[in-house]
């Protein structure tokens, strides 16, 4: 009984820990958004004296927020939209054919590419790109696709695992071709391991920074997180209005992430589970 206790003490401590660690900064971020320059000097951690909500009309003005915002969302959902499909027919073709020596090797070649840095292939990939013009948002939706293969196969073969052949046999008795297979019957049952991949597709496409930043090469092509960075001085940095426009490029993905969260936890149980 003491034990349980002591247990009990022990978990509600690190649930408030986490809680603070999470909430804190979540505070901070909307405290200044919200606060005068003026507020900004008097203390950091307090409340504003008055409320700003003038500093989200600035940062839109500043940063041109919904051309970026535009750029971002078409580069996301189609970026997403490729993903499920394309990765998802890569992984059904190997999944069924692991007993072939080629498809087996192929399985772990893919697999392999998520240990290796993007550090180390940046400079390459930008001179690739740059030879075939590919410094645009096709381009740029283009190796998002193909940069999401290694995890996205690994999460989809290990789903696949779980269904059953028998479905797909009884189809062939019937007539069915291959696309016929897959569309009809494999893919309406992979909406699990879609929602997840979807879903952590998004998150990456739409926080990225780095593939944007050493990309694309022209400023009307920029995406959220790109124009964040025109706040930034060489000697200040505008922290209300930074703080404003952080505050309005997480809102959308802070929303998606709370409605499908328990997509993200079941379908990466259910992705890494060999049967």
């Amino acid at each position: 009984m003491k034990k349980k206790k002591i247990s009990l003490i022990l978990t509600l401590i690190m649930i408030i820990l986490a809680a603070m660690f999470i909430l804190f900064p979540l505070y901070i971020l909307l405290s200044t958004a919200l606060k005068s320059p003026q507020d900004m000097i008097n203390s950091t951690l307090s409340l504003p004296t008055k409320f700003h909500f003038d500093n989200f009309t600035k940062a839109i003005k500043i940063t041109n927020f919904f051309d970026a915002f535009g750029n971002s969302a078409i580069i996301t959902c189609v970026s997403v939209l490729f993903i499920i499909l394309s990765n998802s027919m890569v992984s059904y073709a190997i999944a069924r054919n692991r007993e072939v020596e080629f498809f087996n090797i192929l399985y772990y070649y893919f697999v392999s590419a998520m240990f290796v840095p993007f550090q180390i292939i940046m400079l390459p990939l930008v001179k690739q790109v740059s030879s075939f013009h590919l410094d645009t948002i096709p381009g740029i939706i283009v190796l998002y696709i193909v940069y999401g293969l290694p995890f996205n196969i690994f999460l989809y073969v290990g789903y696949l695992k779980s269904l059953p052949k028998s479905l797909e046999e009884a189809a062939t008795i019937d007539g069915a071709s291959t696309w016929q297979i897959f569309f009809r019957i494999i893919f309406p049952l992979l909406k699990p391991i879609n929602a997840t991949i979807g879903i952590l597709a998004f998150l990456g496409t739409w926080n990225d920074f780095m593939l944007p930043l050493i990309i694309l090469s022209k400023p009307e092509q920029a995406t959220l997180p790109l124009v964040q960075y025109v706040f930034q001085g060489q000697f200040s940095t505008n922290y209300n209005l930074a703080f404003a426009s952080y505050l309005l490029a997480l809102a959308p993905i802070i929303i998606v992430y709370i409605f499908a969260q328990r997509f993200i936890i079941s379908g990466v149980t259910n992705g890494a589970i060999k049967q």
